[in-house]
């Protein structure tokens, strides 16, 4: 089954990329590693919310693609099929949240949102970079009180917008599955933010910049070391800024759970991955046979 359409050009090049890094191609393997490794981030970021663990799940998903690359067969893009791979670990990963291992309600969710609401927006120091971080840390946050089920349907088909039929082979469900999985996703994200975010709609109670100083009291956000408002980003990808003002116009519930940068994998942890293909634990890089 054709799940995604893509020109026969590009696909012909992924094949020659994949075969030369099974045949033992150094090169090829880093650049595989190069192409996946930041969407299969913000992959995980959005599963985990917390970088630390996503950090830890992208290294392990990569392990995985590059352990099983020989069995890549073209049914799907690459990254569609390292998709597959990221989310069965996703979804089964023993991990929690502190959402999920609190199982916190949306409604949980807009109790605690009107808690420590402040009257005024916070106009303190760094107060733009701040509310900032504010709002992709709630963002955040709403995802992670959905299912895990309902949570990466919505990635997939809101976030990443990927069609019906790619979202569900990567799910590896049917599409009519997919799809009524998504809409209840759709359904109760877009009633929670109508109702609670002003983002959404101008009438509803909660504001951004009225929850800094409740979120930083909480430890939620840390002034002196912003995290997602200052998350490095992949080159020449789309900035907390950018994303925010793409935000702004499109003005729906949608919109604002996709309005994230395009984040990239840390420096450090770039530098773990490429220390583990080049440890001699691949044995396609060991063992070199031809094409």
């Amino acid at each position: 089954m054709d799940i995604e359409s893509s020109p026969p050009d590009a696909r012909q090049d992924e094949a020659d990329l994949v075969a030369r890094a099974v045949a033992g191609d150094r090169a090829a393997l880093t650049e595989v590693v190069r192409t996946l490794r930041d969407p299969l981030y913000r992959l995980a970021l959005r599963m985990l919310a917390a970088p630390p663990d996503a950090e830890d799940a992208t290294q392990e998903i990569l392990l995985r693609v590059l352990g099983g690359l020989d069995t890549w067969r073209g049914q799907a893009r690459l990254l569609t099929w390292a998709y597959r791979i990221g989310v069965n670990h996703l979804l089964n990963v023993r991990r929690r949240s502190p959402h999920e291992a609190a199982q916190v309600s949306l409604d949980d969710f807009a109790t605690n949102l009107r808690d420590g609401l402040a009257t005024e927006d916070y106009r303190g120091p760094e107060a733009t970079l701040l509310t900032r971080e504010v709002r992709l840390t709630c963002s955040q946050g709403m995802l992670q009180c959905l299912s895990r089920d309902e949570r990466v349907a919505f990635v997939l088909g809101e976030v990443f917008e990927l069609g019906s039929a790619e979202a569900a082979w990567i799910l590896d469900i049917g599409p009519a599955t997919y799809r009524k999985r998504l809409e209840r996703a759709r359904g109760r994200l877009g009633n929670f933010m109508t109702s609670s975010c002003g983002l959404v709609d101008p009438a509803a109670f909660c504001r951004c910049a009225r929850r800094v100083d409740k979120a930083v009291e909480l430890g939620r956000v840390d002034p002196r070391r912003p995290v997602l408002a200052i998350h490095p980003v992949s080159e020449g990808g789309r900035t907390a800024a950018d994303a925010e003002a793409q935000m702004i116009r499109l003005h729906d519930a949608a919109a604002v759970l996709r309005a994230h940068p395009d984040y990239a994998v840390p420096r450090a942890r770039m530098d773990a991955i490429a220390g583990l293909i080049g440890s001699g634990r691949f044995s396609l890089l060991d063992d070199p046979h031809d094409g």
